[in-house]
């Protein structure tokens, strides 16, 4: 009998101390991602996109969940508060509780670690999240929805002690996000794979939003895949070097995602309701702007899939 004592004391020693399971989930509600990651870090939103810090880097064990819900009249609000009411009865305290434009939109919504589609997606209209913290476990909840269906990610870090001051800036992924692809890989295997995918062919004159009028390749490729499904829904990110001003550099790039935009319309008949365009200006680059090939790199234009249903 001692060693029965032994091994479940044992086995709550090594449980984790504040682990949390919503307990509020609609009957509908399928797990479709469940993986750990013994020791790694992520950044988690602590503030709006206002805040001087939005985004804390945190390490420790973390783990990934996500799930699909079918529920006639899925609320993103309603399944939120019971999530809240959830939270509080397991001792967390809110660090940050927002919706959608209150939380920053576009750029917040970018800057969030979410996992890629199917198990997750995102509507830059319609999304919520807390994050929220007890003791050393930390969890961030995402909910948003799709056409057809609900989408909520939980993400729970133990152990992760004090937020690590974070090293560099830039777009979380979850444990099995995909590296960032090789220059001759598939375009659409790219985008459906990593949720987002640079249109590298496309040509745009110095500081002009026009596209050079000939044929691309990356919009023939991308307009086929939208056609191919209704419910695909795609938005066109415009994005600019550190050159100028933020607010003139996100209206150029919200003009240059716009034209491609109306090229998929105009030449290669896409629907206007599977596709959206944005301007993100320099805050998404990807590579240093102080280098010139570097600044060349980070005027583009990336198509990210919202839906695909």
């Amino acid at each position: 009998m001692w060693r029965i004592g032994a091994l479940c004391i044992a086995w709550l020693l090594a449980a984790p101390a504040h682990a949390f399971d919503p307990q509020s989930l609609p009957a509908g509600a399928e797990q479709t991602y469940d993986q750990t990651e013994e020791a790694g870090s992520v950044f988690l939103p602590v503030g709006t996109i206002t805040a001087a810090s939005p985004f804390e880097r945190v390490e420790g064990s973390i783990r990934w969940r996500a799930w699909r819900i079918s529920s006639p009249g899925f609320s993103t609000l309603t399944l939120l508060r019971q999530l809240r009411e959830d939270l509080a009865e397991a001792g967390y305290e809110t660090v940050l509780d927002c919706a959608t434009a209150e939380c920053g939109g576009f750029d917040f919504r970018y800057g969030l670690p979410v996992l890629p589609a199917p198990e997750m997606n995102v509507d830059l209209f319609d999304f919520r999240v807390i994050t929220a913290r007890n003791g050393d476990a930390q969890v961030f909840l995402l909910v948003s929805r799709g056409r057809l269906h609900g989408y909520l990610q939980l993400i729970e870090v133990q152990g992760g002690g004090a937020p690590v001051e974070p090293e560099a800036t830039g777009d979380a992924t979850g444990p099995d996000a995909p590296e960032e692809p090789e220059a001759d890989a598939e375009l659409i295997d790219v985008l459906r794979t990593a949720g987002h995918v640079v249109l590298d062919d496309l040509d745009f004159q110095s500081g002009a939003a026009a596209l050079a009028d000939r044929e691309y390749t990356s919009l023939a490729e991308l307009a086929v895949y939208i056609k191919g499904d209704p419910a695909r829904i795609v938005a066109l990110v415009g994005h600019t070097d550190a050159v100028g001003a933020h607010d003139a550099n996100v209206a150029l790039s919200r003009r240059r995602a716009e034209a491609v935009r109306q090229r998929l319309i105009d030449r290669h008949g896409v629907a206007g309701s599977q596709v959206s365009a944005r301007g993100a200006g320099f805050l998404a680059p990807v590579a240093s702007n102080l280098t010139a090939l570097g600044r060349e790199r980070n005027r583009r234009v990336e198509a990210v899939l919202l839906a695909a249903e």
